[in-house]
């Protein structure tokens, strides 16, 4: 009878570098690609022109810039369905926190606040959807 053991451990095979962090998957079908691949085996996808920006990178510090209308930020990254969520979702939030704040005596008006800050420190930490060029050494953490 096996045994299963519950741990955070890692697993004991870890997956090679290549396989790790020099593929990227297909945003129509999914597939694993190669990073610097220009079209997918699999189905018509293929890779339009060079990246949006200048140096193949978005910005963090422009996208929280972006981010005081919530929702730009994202869509610089390359996030274009959340961004529109966010900028949707931000008249909502106004609306929500003038309801707070009049059943709190005022005090409700700190939601909107916390809500840009949280929208402008995640554009901050989310992964750019926009890939440098091969050249691109860039920087790792």
């Amino acid at each position: 009878m096996a045994t299963l053991e519950y741990t955070d451990a890692p697993p004991a095979e870890q997956p090679t570098t290549e396989a790790a962090g020099g593929t990227i998957h297909c945003p129509q079908c999914g597939t694993t690609l190669e990073t610097n691949a220009e079209r997918c085996t699999h189905c018509d996808w293929a890779r339009m022109g060079e990246p949006e920006t200048a140096e193949g990178k978005a910005s963090d510090a422009v996208a929280v810039m972006l981010s005081v209308i919530p929702g730009l930020g994202h869509i610089y990254k390359g996030h274009k369905f959340a961004g529109l969520v966010l900028i949707l979702a931000t008249p909502m939030a106004v609306a929500i926190a003038l309801l707070a704040a009049t059943g709190t005596a005022g005090f409700g008006l700190a939601l909107l606040p916390i809500y840009w800050f949280g929208v402008m420190f995640h554009v901050y930490g989310v992964q750019d959807r926009i890939l440098p060029g091969t050249q691109d050494e860039g920087e790792e953490f």
